[in-house]
């Protein structure tokens, strides 16, 4: 069961990875870009990405490295010197400036100086430590729970993000293309009206107001191209390369999400933002376990297999030439090494406490990401609720715009209204088109973000791909 779910985990992700650049290169030599493929290059290739991996990379790395405490531990050394060799009586306090010196007071001060050598290795191995090592590799490995689930929700604000820039991109698109087919009824309207006023049946103050109503339209198709420069910025920014000379507008400005699940609760193991804050509270209690553990014995077991060379006789006499500088005098000692920090109880206490006030505010913290995961969680169903009511209302809202306008251009040919009443139904229909068109995006763009406070996005790609 470990093999094949391994080979799940190997696998599906390459898989995955495979068709999204088959999807990529399906649209670049298309001409075309999906949303599929916006999000497929931004999850690969966005810097936010690359930076959380690196640091997950480093999270498993300190695993390793916390581990490495239960190792035993080998030095060695290899001395070579040239000194006097006077020696007395007496003891030093422990110091690191004055070299130790060995063997029997000769009863001399002369500066005659010989060789001397030294070589030994030690080993030294902690067998029990009281669970402070366990306690620093559990801390070690929640914080590399912690950075996955943070890579994770990169991944997921970007997946969104890039979805989001897409969405609106559209929508820039659709406020221009009402723009743009409301200024060619304008000119319509106008030409119609030229030949009225031509003809002396209408005033010449009713083809004015057309051109002022054109002009605004013009004013709005300005704004329009800004907008969409503003969000093909914002776009560009998750890809690569350019974008494309066409976005595939798929089911979105058509047809509203299938949502079967949309009252399903919310489960908060599946948002990689939980799971980032559960992990701190682990990392936080097993950092805070290897401090209570620490005021404790420390046994070590060590031993050391040494040899040393000296040019000095024990009677005063020197060895002539190189005499000492192989060492010629071997020992070996074995035994265990118990310490206790007395005094550092009152630091260790200290530690103690700030550690657990950090351990309090990680659980706080969990406790204020549960409740507003949960409010927000409630906002978007009542979006998702909301837009869909509104996207059924707009088409409506549409086709009777559309009617006032053909009749009100019928009556004002017929001279039973005035030019306010044409230029007015105008208006409303490009306003009511634009609404339309939104209001499905709305949708879509609830969606989204129903499925981003759930802690993964790919229910909205697979049914915006459907």
């Amino acid at each position: 069961m470990r093999i094949v779910n391994l080979h799940n985990r190997l696998v599906l992700p390459m898989l995955l990875l495979a068709l999204s650049r088959l999807s990529i290169a399906q649209d670049a030599g298309s001409g075309t870009l999906s949303l599929s493929a916006v999000v497929a290059d931004a999850e690969k290739n966005y810097p936010s990405i690359q930076i959380s991996q690196e640091d997950l990379n480093v999270s498993a790395a300190n695993i390793a490295l916390a581990r490495t405490a239960y190792l035993p531990r080998l030095d060695g050394v290899a001395q070579f010197n040239r000194g006097t060799r006077n020696n007395v009586f007496g003891s030093l306090l422990p110091q690191s400036i004055i070299p130790p010196m060995s063997g029997p007071v000769i009863g001399t001060n002369n500066s005659g100086s010989v060789w001397g050598s030294a070589t030994g290795l030690l080993i030294n191995w902690q067998p029990f430590d009281f669970g402070t090592r366990s306690a620093r590799v559990r801390a070690a490995v929640a914080a590399k729970d912690q950075a996955s689930a943070a890579n994770q929700r990169t991944q997921l604000e970007v997946a969104t993000a890039s979805a989001d820039a897409y969405l609106t991109v559209l929508a820039a698109m659709s406020t221009k293309r009402a723009a743009s087919a409301a200024i060619g009824n304008w000119e319509i309207l106008r030409t119609s009206i030229h030949a009225l006023v031509s003809s002396q049946l209408r005033p010449g103050a009713d083809e004015s107001r057309i051109d002022a109503e054109k002009a605004a339209a013009v004013t709005e198709l300005a704004l329009a191209d800004q907008a969409i420069a503003n969000s093909e910025a914002t776009l560009q920014r998750f890809l690569t390369g350019p974008i494309p000379p066409v976005l595939a507008e798929g089911k979105f400005l058509s047809e509203v999400p299938a949502v079967a699940d949309m009252d399903a609760p919310l489960v908060l193991t599946n948002n990689p933002v939980m799971r980032e804050r559960h992990a701190a509270v682990e990392q936080n209690a097993s950092q805070l376990r290897s401090i209570e553990r620490s005021w404790t014995p420390q046994f070590n077991l060590e031993a050391a297999a040494y040899a040393r060379g000296t040019g000095a006789e024990t009677n005063g006499q020197r060895l002539s030439g190189a005499g000492g500088l192989a060492p010629n005098v071997g020992n070996y000692v074995a035994g265990v090494n118990v310490t206790f920090p007395f005094m550092e109880f009152a630091s260790i206490h200290a530690h103690e406490a700030a550690q657990a006030a950090t351990l309090r505010s990680a659980k706080a913290s969990e406790l204020l990401t549960d409740k507003t995961l949960h409010e927000q969680f409630a906002q978007a169903q009542a979006s998702l609720r909301t837009t869909r009511t509104i996207a059924q209302t707009t088409p409506v809202q549409r086709d009777a715009a559309q009617t006032t306008l053909n009749q009100a251009t019928a009556r004002y040919k017929a001279g039973l209204v005035p030019i306010d009443d044409v230029a007015q139904a105008q208006r409303l229909l490009v306003q009511a088109q634009i609404d339309d068109a939104i209001a499905r995006l709305n949708v879509w763009r609830s969606y989204l973000h129903l499925e981003f406070i759930r802690g993964d996005v790919q229910p909205f790609l697979q049914e915006a791909n459907r």
